[in-house]
């Protein structure tokens, strides 16, 4: 694990003002607590799934933004397209199941004080990890040093709502009264699918002025200010079964003509620029001395800008083939839902000024870009400038070796908070 070494006085530049100074304090005073509070929500297993554990963090988080004045929405989720899920969502199609639970978005608004129409600021969080709590990657364990600590979801990203709810209540305390929002949902791990229109339409709103998710911190604890876009895929072939033996030719293979859609699909890829299929996982229940006559392939794709979207879009669609009766019949499923996140004018002022906090603070950010896709796409797509990389610095995401950075917790509450609180003044 490397560690970062950051300015251990944060709150002594004097560029920052009095009251920014007394903010810092107030946060630096709660760093036991920020420990306490990342402890308690690792322990909260929030994979797929966990509908208790989702309700119960939402609640908690809920509770504490409305004794800071907040009211509540909870917007109902989406249904996702059915096939979304992989061979278990074919399955329980097959099966007549239906979609499950499907989780509400928690929108809470302070938005009194300065809180003209384009002042606020949204805050964008998620609840949900990808771990399983069946697995023996639980709970938050320190480093003998205390510099470090592991645990599921500990920087992707419970962090980042530690320090968020910790960074408001601190304005408070200090009498800094800002306009925000807090918006929480439980399925950007799997895309955002239930939460996407209520996370476009506060963007849309025209309450804020910026938009901050708090997914981690680059490798180096840079900002992300350009991110690639991400879309899903199926495709699904249809066929005629037969015995392989008895009467081979009287089939017609799906997993042949899925077979060619993957190929096809595949060779859509130009990593050179930017573009990239990866398909997996593949399914087919049928045995193996019988022809098949269904089978699927699922994918995602990954593009720089609107131009390779639409490449590939394309691309995807031409691999159908076959109408209504004929077979071999491909069908593709697409859903593009997290489009690009370029470096625009606002997202490079958005930027600046946070850069500037962090200098004021002693601090250093740098700026890089990635080809990982989070809410900020969602956000910024729906035309607020957004930023999505303020939450704590760790590294090992989606792995049985999640850690975070113990020492960042204050730092970046402090970033966030100063941040907000000069956006929303």
């Amino acid at each position: 694990m490397r560690v970062q070494a950051y300015a251990a006085d944060t709150c002594m530049n004097n560029r920052l003002t009095d009251a920014e100074m007394r903010l810092c304090r107030e946060i630096e005073s709660r760093r036991g607590q920020l420990l306490d509070d990342l402890r308690l929500h690792v322990a909260l297993a929030t994979g797929p799934g966990e509908t208790g554990e989702l309700d119960e963090t939402r609640e908690r988080l809920s509770a504490r933004c409305m004794a800071l004045g907040a009211e509540l929405e909870l917007v109902p989720g989406q249904s996702r397209p059915w096939w979304i899920g992989g061979p278990q969502a074919m399955r329980a199609k097959l099966a007549g199941a239906s979609e499950g639970v499907i989780p509400p978005t928690a929108v809470l608004r302070r938005l009194g004080g300065k809180g003209e129409p384009g002042r606020g600021v949204l805050i964008a969080g998620h609840l949900d990890t990808v771990h399983d709590r069946a697995g023996a990657f639980r709970g938050l364990s320190v480093a003998p040093d205390g510099k470090t600590a592991t645990g599921p979801g500990c920087v992707d990203m419970k962090g980042g709502l530690v320090i968020a709810l910790a960074a408001l209540e601190a304005l408070e305390a200090v009498g800094c009264v800002v306009p925000w929002t807090v918006i929480l949902n439980s399925d950007e791990e799997t895309g955002s699918f239930h939460s996407d229109a209520a996370l476009r339409r506060e963007a849309a709103s025209g309450r804020y002025c910026a938009g901050l998710a708090l997914e981690p911190a680059m490798a180096g604890g840079e900002l992300a200010i350009t991110r690639g876009g991400s879309g899903q895929f199926m495709l699904e072939a249809h066929g005629k079964a037969a015995h392989v033996g008895r009467d081979f030719a009287a089939g017609i293979s799906a997993t042949d003509a899925l077979a060619r859609g993957i190929v096809a699909a595949h060779n859509a890829s130009d990593p050179g620029r930017g573009l990239c299929v990866n398909i997996s996982p593949l399914w087919c229940d049928q045995p193996t001395n019988q022809v098949a006559d269904h089978a699927a392939a699922w994918g995602n794709v990954r593009y720089p800008d609107a131009q390779g979207e639409g490449e590939l879009k394309g691309a995807l669609a031409g691999i159908a083939r076959g109408g209504a009766g004929e077979l071999p019949r491909v069908e593709v499923h697409t859903a593009f839902s997290r489009p690009a996140k370029p470096q625009t004018p606002g997202v490079e002022a958005l930027a600046l000024r946070a850069r500037g906090v962090a200098e004021d603070l002693g601090q250093r950010l740098g700026f890089a870009r990635t080809a990982g896709v989070c809410d900020g796409n969602n956000l910024q797509s729906a035309g607020l400038p957004t930023i999505d990389t303020l939450g704590v610095r760790g590294g090992g995401l989606h792995t049985a070796q999640e850690w975070v950075e113990v020492g960042s917790l204050v730092e970046r509450c402090q970033l966030l908070g100063v941040l907000v609180g000069r956006l929303g003044t």
